[in-house]
């Protein structure tokens, strides 16, 4: 069963990209999935307003796989989330 980052990330790839969700798992190229580059900025966007971060533009551009962005995002959340003193 995936994590809860992951079962959101894929549903948020699903809606920018009108996509049946299970039609998506981790393990989905972008290519496979027919999302281009323009796609992928809508998708980054959208991922940034759900968790009020900002995801940088090379991390971005390295991103080719639903599991390079939730990766690339538990990486932004675990530094924007402070760590227990």
């Amino acid at each position: 069963m995936p994590d809860e980052l992951t079962q959101e990330v894929i549903a948020v790839i699903a809606r920018e990209q009108r996509l049946p969700v299970e039609s998506i798992s981790p393990e989905s190229s972008f290519e496979e999935l027919k999302i281009d580059s323009l796609d992928g900025v809508n998708i980054v966007f959208a991922l940034e307003e759900k968790y009020n971060l900002t995801i940088p533009d090379d991390v971005a551009r390295e991103m080719k796989s639903v599991r390079q962005v939730i990766d690339a995002l538990r990486k932004q959340l675990s530094a924007a989330s402070p760590s227990p003193a």
